[in-house]
Parts: structure tokens; C-alpha cells; sequence
């Protein structure tokens, strides 16, 4: 129990980091490590990645409000936008949540690999989103994230990686996407907590300490590390050039893809 309760707080710095600097990354490194953690410890096979997923979406409600606190100070976040987006987020990421509690592992486990690599190719070929001088009419908005966080939810994650390329798409500079994202982060992950907290109860495979598909000593662990460092990469994100880190964290998620895909 201690060992892995390190390497909860390790996996936490880690992706608290990362969510600050980069605007994306905390579940697309979440749900492949405490997978692997789940099976090793003996967790049942048949929901470790339900498990995974909704323990990833609930340390995110926790690390947004810290990055997005550290985005603000810098008066990167486009509040308007938030406040479009988040009631389709918010039903997406529910609805997304429930059709994912209903996948088995067998079935979510390539899933979210195949997704991890659209991610890394993402990023290796450093595609970037023209700006369109069009503003999005409050539909646009409400499909865009309500498609958002459906996808998010099913994969575990705070939507960054469609978030950022939308919102730059639509006129927003990098570190205000990356800021404006974070915020997002929030409501996909307040959706997608409560169903999957709400498709777990009382399963009659779930572990001890658990809450739904939530389990409680990987989520603290991963919460008490996450809210210190987030900040920590929010602050670095406005003075660094993120670009080769970013090649560098692509070619981590093939490593995590082809381990979901090949275990």
C-alpha cells in the first residue's frame, strides 16, 4: 500500500505538471498507468478500466481549478467562451460516461489506445488550427461541446486535445486556448465523474474504497500531488516553448497505446 501510494503521488506531480504546461495529458496518462496498477494489485479484470477512467475524471475536477486559478492570474482565460461551451460539455460528458459504463474492458482498452495514438500523430506533425474569423453561433458552441465531452468522458480525459485546436480555430492565440481548455476541463470532468459514479454504485464487482467507478486512495493520492504541481506547469506555460515537449510526451503516449494494445 505504500509503494503504490508513492506511485499515485509520482503519477500525480507527473500529470499536474503537464495539464498546466501543455493544456492536455493528465487522463491520456491516468487511465493507461492505473490501469496496468489496477491489474497488477488484482483489481477485477472486468472493470479496471471503468475504474481507471472514472478515478481520471474525478482528479481532474480538482486539478483544473488549480491550473485554471494559475491561467487567470494571467488573464488568459476567455470566461465567455466557458460559458458557451460548458452546457453541452456538461451533457456530453455525461452522456459519454454512461455509454462508456456499458463497454468492457476488453472493448475500452483499444479504444482509448487507438485514441492516445490520434493524439500522438496530432502532435508529432504539429498540425495547427487556422484561426477562422467567424464567431461561433451559441449552436456551434453547444454541438462543439456537447461532441467534446461525449468523447472526453468515454476516454477519460479533460477534453484538452479537441478543446485547445477548436478554440484556436476560432480565433483564440495558444495560451489562451491552452487557459480557456483548462477551464473547460471542469464541467467534462463534473459530468463525467457523476456518471460514472452514478453507472458504478453498488456494482457488485467493485473493490473496497471505492464510490461508484471512483477509487478513492488513487484519486487523493493523485489529487494531493496534481493541485501542488498544476499551477506550477500553468506558470511555466507562459514562458516556455512547449513545442518539443510536446514530441516528447507524443511518443510516451505510442509507448502507453501499444502497452493497452499488446497487455
Amino acid at each position: 500500500m505504500l509503494i503504490d501510494t508513492f506511485l499515485y503521488l509520482l503519477l500525480g506531480a507527473f500529470v499536474g505538471l503537464l495539464a498546466g504546461l501543455l493544456g492536455v495529458g493528465g487522463g491520456l496518462i491516468i487511465v493507461p498507468i492505473l490501469a496496468a496498477m489496477f491489474i497488477y494489485n488484482g483489481l477485477p479484470y472486468e472493470i479496471v478500466m471503468h475504474l481507471a477512467l472514472g478515478t481520471s475524471l474525478a482528479s481532474i475536477l480538482f486539478t483544473s481549478i488549480s491550473s485554471v486559478y494559475s491561467h487567470h492570474k494571467h488573464q488568459a482565460v476567455n470566461w465567455s467562451h466557458v460559458s458557451k461551451l460548458s452546457p453541452g460539455v456538461l451533457l456530453g460528458a455525461w452522456l459519454g460516461g454512461i455509454f462508456a459504463s456499458t463497454l468492457s474492458t476488453d472493448i475500452l482498452k483499444p479504444v482509448f489506445a487507438i485514441f492516445e495514438l490520434l493524439v500522438a500523430a496530432y502532435m508529432l506533425w504539429g498540425i495547427k488550427a487556422q484561426a477562422h474569423k467567424d464567431t461561433p453561433t451559441l449552436l456551434n458552441f453547444t454541438i462543439s461541446g456537447g461532441f467534446i465531452g461525449y468523447i472526453s468522458s468515454i476516454v477519460g480525459i479533460g477534453g484538452g486535445t479537441m478543446t485547445v485546436p477548436w478554440l484556436m480555430w476560432h480565433g483564440s492565440n495558444i495560451h489562451m486556448a491552452i487557459a480557456t481548455s483548462a477551464a473547460i476541463g471542469f464541467p467534462i470532468a463534473a459530468g463525467g465523474t457523476v456518471s460514472y459514479l452514478y453507472a458504478g454504485w453498488q456494482h457488485d464487482l467493485l473493490p473496497q474504497y471505492s464510490i461508484g467507478f471512483i477509487y478513492l486512495p488513487a484519486l487523493i493520492s493523485i489529487i494531493v500531488s496534481s493541485v501542488v504541481f498544476a499551477p506550477l506547469g500553468a506558470s511555466l506555460a507562459h514562458k516556455l516553448d512547449v513545442k518539443k515537449l510536446k514530441q516528447i510526451f507524443a511518443f510516451l503516449l505510442i509507448s502507453l497505446a501499444i502497452y493497452l494494445l499488446l497487455s
